[in-house]
């Protein structure tokens, strides 16, 4: 299968993508910047890349047209902390427009989880984005997930942090909130799991 896997250089990509190519699939990483994705040279020799950002105008000219499946893994909540929600609006609609041209069949999200009446502006913005992928032209499929917890992770990095640094905290309201962690050795399996 040829997959095409944005957000590759994020804490979820970079687990996933040897995944991928262990299991055989050919794989196209779409980045800001090739430069700046930390893959061994032997891996980079196995990956193409495409050099996009969602963020801006949409040139398909040299995109690829033959992808059969997709992972949507763009967040977009360290670039802007006033505007991440707008921003990841505009990626997933970009997203739709850059696909609309090619055969693909199935995409991937992985969202939050968004069974509640009231969300806070960070699963309401997730919430968002399911709902303009569902506008394009391929099947999608949405995983919602707590907490992704392993090493490297920014959550389990501050949860360990804290732990480490402050033996007695005083919990903000918020802390009352009932999570679901998951673990990504087993988010990666799920995520395969799709098409």
């Amino acid at each position: 299968m040829k997959i095409l896997l944005t957000g590759a250089n994020g804490y979820i990509g970079l687990r996933l993508l040897p995944s991928l190519l262990e299991k055989g699939h050919e794989v196209i990483c779409c980045v800001r910047d090739k430069n700046r994705i930390p893959l061994d040279p032997e891996t980079r020799k196995r990956v193409s890349f495409y050099e996009v950002d969602f963020l801006k105008e949409v040139d398909t000219t040299d995109f690829p047209k033959d992808i059969d499946a997709a992972y949507y893994l763009i967040h977009s909540m360290s670039a802007s902390t006033n505007d991440f929600d707008e921003l990841e609006a505009k990626a997933a609609k970009n997203f739709n427009k850059y696909l609309a041209e090619t055969s693909i069949k199935h995409v991937i999200y992985l969202s939050g989880i968004v069974n509640e009446d009231t969300l806070s502006k960070h699963l309401s913005s997730r919430k968002k984005v399911e709902e303009i992928l569902y506008d394009g032209n391929y099947n999608l499929t949405v995983l919602r997930a707590g907490i992704v917890v392993g090493s490297g992770s920014s959550s389990f990095e501050i949860i360990r942090d804290l732990c480490e640094k402050l033996p007695i905290m005083v919990a903000p309201k918020w802390l009352k909130t009932k999570i679901q962690p998951i673990a990504i050795r087993d988010v990666i399996p799920f995520c395969q799991r799709c098409y």
